[in-house]
């Protein structure tokens, strides 16, 4: 793989990394509800969710999920499912997501972080978009007169830490406004705003349309 081609794939990874999508919006919720450092176990389960996706596009499961359209609308059932329910939670939420004069929130109720881990990564896994992005984005860039497992490492090794990157920069950004955010009833706000944006991402899910070729 020529550098041209992996500057290519890296601004490519960047710029989509950078569009807000439900990892984005979990790892904010999750540093403005719980503190900076739980969006860390959030971040991984997004990028192991990420690796098993680029390694079913790498094996040709990807293509699968396109050319079947059984497969692809249960997935997208799925994914949808979550994000919908991710989102009621949020909704129906009794008490504030931040509360005024603690700074990590009430331990007793903080998700445990194999908790935090588990949601961002059936996030990742149960989104047939990505899915289907690896499939479209990799064929583009791997050398096939070349070795594809060091390939197939590299580029998905990239898009990992420009994912990791960005979730970091978004929970800083969302730490920092935490201050403004104590007050219960704008509190309540934040979640309704973060509850409805869940459900609008399983909404885009459902609307999307199966790929041919």
């Amino acid at each position: 793989m020529d550098t041209h081609s992996l500057l290519a794939f890296t601004l490519v990874a960047a710029i989509a990394i950078a569009s807000p999508g439900p990892a984005t919006l979990m790892a904010i919720n999750n540093s403005l509800a719980h503190g900076q450092r739980s969006a860390v176990w959030s971040s991984l389960g997004n990028a192991s969710g990420l690796f098993c996706l680029s390694a079913a596009a790498m094996l040709g499961l990807g293509a699968l999920l396109a050319s079947s359209e059984m497969l692809f609308n249960a997935v997208k059932l799925v994914g949808a499912g979550y994000l919908f329910y991710l989102g009621a939670r949020q909704l129906l939420k009794n008490s504030p997501m931040l509360v005024a004069g603690t700074e990590q929130g009430d331990a007793r109720r903080r998700p445990t972080p194999a908790k935090l881990y588990k949601s961002a990564f059936l996030t990742a896994v149960t989104n047939p978009k990505a899915t289907m992005f690896f499939t479209a984005l990799f064929p583009q860039f791997i050398d096939q007169g070349a070795a594809l497992l060091p390939q197939f490492l590299l580029l998905t090794g990239i898009f990992i830490l420009l994912s990791l990157t960005s979730l970091s920069l978004y929970a800083a950004l969302a730490a920092r406004a935490k201050g403004v955010l104590t007050r219960p009833s704008l509190s309540r706000w934040v979640s309704r705003v973060v509850g409805t944006t869940f459900i609008g991402f399983g909404a885009a899910i459902l609307a999307m349309r199966r790929q041919t070729a």
